[in-house]
């Protein structure tokens, strides 16, 4: 079996070195364990104009793949609301 290289994410990395060092000296931390960490980091996109051209949900997901590495999850509407044109299971937006 090969050898798998962990990888960690540039953000990581980034607050690891740069960003908590910062926040200890700003604030004055005395414990490490009172620094903030980062669990999850979340993109969300609403589309409006998606009641109108459904292409535009399919080209916001590819700019957010773009900009986050991943691939996005289609966000559809729940309940249909007539004052916005729009019906249940459109796609709306991503995340």
């Amino acid at each position: 079996m090969a050898d798998i290289e962990l990888q960690t994410p540039r953000f990581k990395t980034l607050y690891d070195t740069k960003v908590r060092p910062a926040l200890v000296e700003e604030f004055g931390y005395k414990n490490v364990m009172e620094v903030p960490k980062l669990t999850k980091i979340v993109i969300n996109m609403g589309v409006g104009e998606a009641t109108q051209d459904r292409k535009r949900v399919e080209q916001a997901a590819a700019e957010m793949a773009l900009i986050a590495g991943q691939k996005p999850i289609i966000c559809r509407a729940k309940k249909s609301i007539a004052q916005f044109k729009l019906r249940e299971g459109m796609a709306i937006g991503c995340r």
